[in-house]
This record gives C-alpha cells, structure tokens and sequence, in this order.
C-alpha cells in the first residue's frame, strides 16, 4: 500500500500559564489551548505496530505543554513560534501547524476567547 501522506493532530491540550502583555495578566494562571498538526514525510509510517517507531503524540503534547509553562512571553505568536521551533527539533515533521487559545482576555468587549493560528513548513537545510 502506497501512503499519500502522513498527518498527526493532536487536540486540545490544555495548559495554565502567565503569557500576556500586561503585568497583571503574567501575575495569575490563565487557561491556555494548543491543538497542532504535524505533516510528516511518508517514510515515517511505521512499518510495524511498534510505539517506538511512531512520533509519539505524548511527546508532541508533553513538548507544547512544557514550553508553554517554562516561560512566560507577552505575545500568543511568541510562544506559538517558540512550539513550532521546538517541534522541528524533536520530530522529522516537514511543516507544523499550531493553534492557541487564550481563555477569557481581558478586553474592553467581552470576549470568550482568542486564537493566534501559525503555519511553517520547514527550511530546507
């Protein structure tokens, strides 16, 4: 069988962290959602039914989760980029698609949530 293509997604994985502009949004724990998607190159399909061959989605999950608590930054697209670098440095993924939600903002309109949404595909080295 010929494979096409080789996708993960990994859905919402939830974080608490301090990202945001102000002091008082770095102060206190807010509620964070990452879902990604890793387009991979066919020659990772496993060719038997073996973990260890696979790219393991708990270490995709475990990696977002833990640059997402490490440190704080003020801006949605800096901690987007920093998943993104951390996932081509962990994975033979040949682009990477991130989404994070921040809960709750806070903003002069009530606002439920935003999304920053980055798209990379990997340099060519």
């Amino acid at each position: 069988m010929a494979v096409d293509g080789y996708r993960i997604r990994v859905d919402g994985i939830r974080f608490r962290s301090r990202h945001g502009v102000s002091a008082s949004e770095r102060r206190l724990p807010q509620d964070f959602v990452a879902h990604v998607e890793l387009v991979l190159p066919t020659s990772s399909v496993p060719a038997a039914d073996e973990r260890d061959e696979v790219v393991d989605y708990d270490r995709i999950a475990s990696a977002i989760v833990d640059e997402g608590t490490s440190r704080s930054c003020r801006l949605l697209e800096t901690l987007a980029k920093r998943v993104i670098e951390r996932l081509f440095r962990e994975c033979p993924a040949t682009s990477v698609r991130i989404v994070i939600t921040k809960a709750r903002p806070p903003t002069l309109s009530s606002v439920e949530s935003v999304s920053v949404e980055l798209s990379v595909g990997r340099e060519e080295e």
